[in-house]
């Protein structure tokens, strides 16, 4: 099992109802693509030290389990994710960083 972990930053501040609404829209295409094993994602708990991090401070994250890495290649190609993020990315800009890893526990 491989797991994709995302860090989303948005670039100015989004509404909660609007980022459950992306979170949404991206399990949504993921679950739809038949690639993945589960789905997982929480909004960023912002503390006063995020205004200090080298780096932007991260917004939401997501954990997608797939079965190898051949369906983490696959999901990457799934139909509607571009279309997502060109909607999102319009609306409201943002950053990813990722890491693919083993489960961590």
């Amino acid at each position: 099992m491989i797991h994709h972990t995302m860090i989303v930053s948005f670039t100015d501040s989004i509404p909660a109802a609007e980022l459950d609404q992306f979170l949404d829209d991206i399990e949504q295409v993921m679950r739809d693509s038949g690639q993945i094993q589960t789905f997982a994602a929480s909004h960023h708990i912002r503390v006063a030290a995020d205004d200090h991090s080298p780096g932007p401070a991260a917004t939401a994250i997501v954990q997608i389990a797939l079965a190898d890495l051949d369906a983490l290649n696959a999901s990457f190609t799934a139909p509607g994710l571009e279309d997502v993020i060109k909607r999102w990315q319009s609306r409201h800009p943002y950053k990813v960083v990722w890491a693919n890893h083993e489960p961590l526990s």
